[in-house]
């Protein structure tokens, strides 16, 4: 068994300095001896509260350094609270480099690092640039996190030790690394097909035919009660790779369907799809999801012998609204993860890798698992 040791902790309500004394003080009893990182995530109405709630956490706790971002909901342990005032905290030993705040001028990775943590400003960072700079690097390395969440662009922050920021970002460096994991809520539907034409994010044709027809004969596929509830939960799904022999949940990167043109035959996607690339028709709905989560946490099940805690970024259009029941995605999560501590938020956007790429998400669940070397 490894060394390092991770904490987690949750409080409702508005901000009182009582309770984040009570945070601290539980890590750092949970810990024993010092945390390198934290990551949390609060209500907006904690930002004007924020340098006093991260010093309280530093000193009190025993926390190095503690990025974070404003979410309209925690996760922590099983739990999702969803909506309302509170924090979520995760408290981490390990080897991390220092945070860095992200000003969308510096696309450079900076150092050298096994995988990135990240959090962002939806509002004032050009995170899908960023996420491309990565991508660039030579290194390939995985980047998971999340986009702020819980109110309009003067609610929403990320933050680095108090101080708000556009974005910031955690280097995973020496004897630490993260497992990515990712479900997308979705399943193919229909046949994958190759796009034949097609102008920026405009398809045309897909294996010759136009998309809009292959769009219908998918939607046939659907059972009746699939297709009552298709309006809004159809997507297309661009492969990540064309070195697969058959396509599977997991495989594509989901876009949403913006549009589509029955007299021109188009559909409208919101990515753009590269002329010879598959793309495959995706149905969203609960039974989908959970069926897509059981192999999306897969990594996480392989990890749990040398993890020790996780961070979980899942979308604001999931939890108990979509599934009907509370906690699905923290719940396995927490079940995958062998109970080891775990906290997270409801994002505007996740980030995660997909067949080698990172790439930023919707409707989705995205954890890092956070685990030690052994060599």
């Amino acid at each position: 068994m490894g060394k390092f040791k991770a904490a987690s902790f949750h409080a409702s309500g508005v901000y009182k300095a009582s309770e984040v004394l009570v945070a601290a003080l539980y890590i750092r009893e949970a810990l024993k001896t010092p945390a390198r990182m934290a990551f949390a995530f609060v209500s907006p109405n904690y930002i004007p509260h924020i340098a006093e709630f991260c010093e309280t956490l530093r000193v009190d706790g025993h926390i190095q350094d503690i990025i974070g971002c404003t979410t309209g909901g925690r996760i922590e342990g099983g739990g999702e609270f969803e909506g309302g005032s509170g924090f979520s905290i995760i408290a981490c030993q390990g080897e991390f480099g220092d945070p860095l705040a992200l000003d969308g001028s510096d696309f450079s990775s900076v150092t050298q690092a096994n995988s990135w943590i990240a959090l962002a400003n939806p509002f004032t960072f050009p995170i899908q640039d960023w996420i491309n700079s990565c991508n660039g690097d030579a290194s390939k390395v995985s980047v998971v996190g999340g986009l702020a969440s819980g109110g309009n662009s003067d609610e929403t922050a990320a933050f680095i030790n108090g101080t708000p920021v556009d974005a910031a970002a955690v280097p995973v460096i020496g004897r630490t690394a993260i497992v990515p994991a990712l479900s997308q809520g979705c399943r193919p539907i229909g046949e994958p097909f190759t796009v034949t034409r097609a102008e920026h994010n405009v398809i045309y044709a897909l294996g010759g035919q136009p998309a809009y027809t292959a769009l219908e004969r998918a939607f046939e596929t659907l059972s009746d009660d699939e297709k009552s509830n298709a309006r809004g939960n159809l997507f297309a799904g661009l492969a990540g790779s064309e070195y697969i022999h058959e396509f599977h949940s997991g495989d594509f990167l989901v876009k949403n369907i913006i549009g589509a043109d029955p007299d021109s035959g188009a559909v409208v996607i919101a990515g753009i799809p590269r002329i010879g690339q598959t793309l495959q028709y995706q149905i969203r709905n609960p039974s989908a999801a959970l069926e897509d989560l059981a192999r999306g946490y897969e990594p996480v099940r392989q990890a749990k012998r040398r993890a020790y805690g996780a961070l979980l970024f899942s979308c604001i259009a999931r939890g108990k609204n979509f599934f009907g029941i509370a906690n699905q995605d923290a719940s396995e999560l927490s079940e995958a993860l062998g109970g080891k501590p775990i906290a997270g938020c409801f994002c505007n956007g996740e980030i995660a890798p997909i067949r080698g790429l990172n790439a930023i998400h919707g409707y989705t669940v995205a954890a890092a698992v956070l685990v030690e070397k052994t060599h």
